[in-house]
């Protein structure tokens, strides 16, 4: 070969070392031919597991991505803060099954670090992950249907929409209504789970249930419960929905200031940066603005979720699960005073307002806000640990992307190169 060729030759190992943006090959319009000598300076792309998965990245719509990022989130945060969300449960069922009904005496769980003492003391490190299956189980399609279903209303409702905000606001609510509706079976699992203590812990503070597992859980409460029990406490689920109606538009705007980029929103200059600090300020400001304002449905849910619809013939029910609200106890129903299903006619706690009211009479307008504090301290890494999660899923699928079609722009120059 002439010394030209060889020249040439130490060019092209050169640009094959130099960032995709830079190489010719990106330059080409797809289906047109190259000039003799940029085919003589095309590398030929060798391809690696990498490569494969770029170019798999490619082929995905934006709705699987963004079930698969919003999935890995939800994962991510459930396994990190597992251990608060167990003590935020106990605070918040305290009181919705004990067998004396005397307000005014001491609580079992009190504060966050008491709750947690106690949780150790009863049930060891078991009790602190307790409900971790279901809560892994429901946040995979919790965040993958919530994500998916938010972007692509988000683009609908901003044809529709000229105010941004509202276009946010309604893509919040119906990606909200969707993933409730499709997980709150999971949910009701994972809360009951959650509020169970070990057997040796005080007569007070036992629940009319013992589950072994997530299906037993299930089993058990088919059986005893029927189909009914898997939607307790639906009503104030989706009355939370107010929570991400204030929680994902303030997070898009809060981002929109710190990073200049929209939620999942990625580009090429974008992906050699890093938007963790924007990313994560951004998620607690919004996060503590929705919780503040709307916590109070989490109590009338968990609650709800917690009450246990038993049959006639349970030893306790006539004390725990069916005592009527109000301050007013039930006993044992007489001849007649079961329904046609075998069930006692008087739950403690029936509907929202119902519930509401029973609530105040017994426990007080503060028990509103039981656990608060500790959700506060659960809720704000678990969004931090979502989001940021999410964002970063996003930002390394956008690149595998780009890197996915330099390799097929790569290997179209080089099969036109061997023709």
């Amino acid at each position: 070969m002439s010394s030209g060729s060889t020249n040439q030759d130490d060019v092209v190992q050169q640009t094959s070392s130099q960032t995709q943006s830079q190489s010719p090959i990106l330059h080409l319009d797809r289906g047109s031919k190259p000039s003799s000598a940029v085919r003589e300076s095309l590398p030929e792309p060798v391809q690696t597991e990498i490569s494969q998965l770029a170019i798999y990245c490619t082929r995905l719509p934006n709705g699987s991505i963004n079930s698969f990022c919003g999935a890995m989130g939800g994962v991510a945060s459930g396994i990190v803060t597992c251990p608060l969300d167990v003590i935020k449960t106990r605070l918040q069922a305290q009181g919705s099954w004990r067998r004396k009904m005397n307000p005014s005496g001491p609580a079992l769980y009190q504060g966050m670090l008491g709750t947690a003492k106690t949780i150790w003391q009863q049930d060891g490190v078991r009790g602190m992950y307790r409900g971790l299956g279901p809560m892994l189980l429901g946040y995979l399609p919790t965040w993958a249907v919530y994500m998916s279903v938010y972007d692509s209303s988000r683009d609908y409702y901003s044809t529709k929409l000229e105010n941004k905000w509202f276009a946010r606001i309604y893509a919040s609510i119906t990606a909200g209504a969707c993933s409730t509706l499709a997980t709150n079976p999971i949910w009701v699992i994972k809360t009951r789970l959650m509020s169970q203590v070990a057997a040796h812990a005080p007569h007070e503070a036992q629940t009319p249930w013992q589950y072994r597992s997530t299906i037993d859980a299930a089993r058990k409460m088919y059986r005893a419960e029927g189909i009914r029990a898997f939607y307790s406490g639906l009503a104030p689920a989706l009355l939370g929905l107010s929570h991400v109606a204030i929680q994902f538009p303030l997070y898009e705007y809060f981002k929109q200031r710190f990073t200049g980029l929209n939620m999942g929103e990625n580009t090429t200059e974008s992906d050699q940066d890093s938007h963790w600090i924007g990313i994560l300020s951004a998620t607690f400001l919004s996060k503590i603005c929705a919780t503040s304002a709307t916590y109070p449905h989490e109590v009338l849910r968990t609650r709800l979720q917690t009450q246990q619809r038993s049959h006639s013939s349970s030893p306790h029910a006539d004390e725990i699960s069916f005592r009527g609200g109000s301050g007013h106890y039930h006993g044992p129903p007489g001849p007649g005073g079961a329904s046609s299903d075998g069930m006692i006619n008087k739950p403690r706690y029936k509907g929202m307002m119902r519930t509401i009211k029973t609530i105040l009479a017994e426990e007080g307008w503060r028990a509103f806000y039981n656990g608060m504090g500790t959700n506060m301290v659960r809720a704000v890494p678990a969004a931090m640990t979502t989001m940021l999660t999410y964002e970063t899923m996003k930002t390394s699928i956008h690149r595998l992307q780009n890197e996915g079609r330099a390799w097929e722009k790569a290997e179209e120059l080089r099969r036109l190169r061997s023709g």
